[in-house]
């Protein structure tokens, strides 16, 4: 069922990649706001493809595992890029990044031995403060000011960026906490 809405949706999340990426070495204004737009609509269908596999019924295998890779390839990617290219502090990005390698393996070692790690309230909020801070890291130096000339898109993205590191370290320290307790369970067949 690839071809179904939902799937379509998940999937464009990682077909956008590749144009996000050329869109760094064509750095200039424009650039940087056609970036904003496709990491913007990327983004949208995170929340999209869910609500359509409830509604119309078209839940899959395929799009429960596409999903998560989906969104871990385009944040991955897009922090690296920025690292790359100095919009994004170091720091903050290798907390983003490690936290969703270590989770995504808690997840998977879970998966194993069946035990579900349902997402917490304060991991979306996470994800919703981490998605607006690489919109704003993506225009840069190059949007406009806020209330004041020192408040800029960069300043804001930096913020929300250290915002969304620090949920981070939180909720992975919560996943981690949930996956110790199994890990002291009897092993089956041992």
């Amino acid at each position: 069922m690839i071809t179904n809405l939902p799937n379509l949706l998940t999937l464009s999340r990682i077909a956008v990649i590749p144009l996000l990426v050329v869109l760094f070495y064509w750095d200039n204004s424009v650039s940087r706001w056609v970036a904003l737009g496709l990491f913007s609509m990327a983004a949208i269908t995170d929340f999209f493809d869910g609500y359509f596999a409830r509604s119309l019924d078209q839940h899959s295998l395929l799009g429960r595992m596409l999903d998560p890779i989906a969104d871990k390839l385009l944040v991955a990617s897009i922090v690296l890029m920025l690292v790359a290219f100095q919009r994004a502090p170091v720091l903050a990005a290798l907390v983003i990044l490690c936290r969703e390698l270590s989770v995504s393996g808690l997840r998977e070692f879970l998966a194993e031995i069946r035990v579900g790690m349902p997402v917490s309230r304060l991991a979306k909020w996470k994800t919703f403060i981490q998605m607006f801070a690489i919109g704003f890291l993506l225009v840069g130096e190059v949007g406009p000011t806020f209330f004041h000339p020192t408040i800029t898109t960069l300043l804001i993205g930096e913020i929300l960026i250290w915002i969304a590191a620090a949920l981070t370290l939180v909720t992975g320290y919560d996943y981690l906490r949930l996956g110790w307790r199994h890990l002291h369970e009897p092993v089956e067949g041992q």
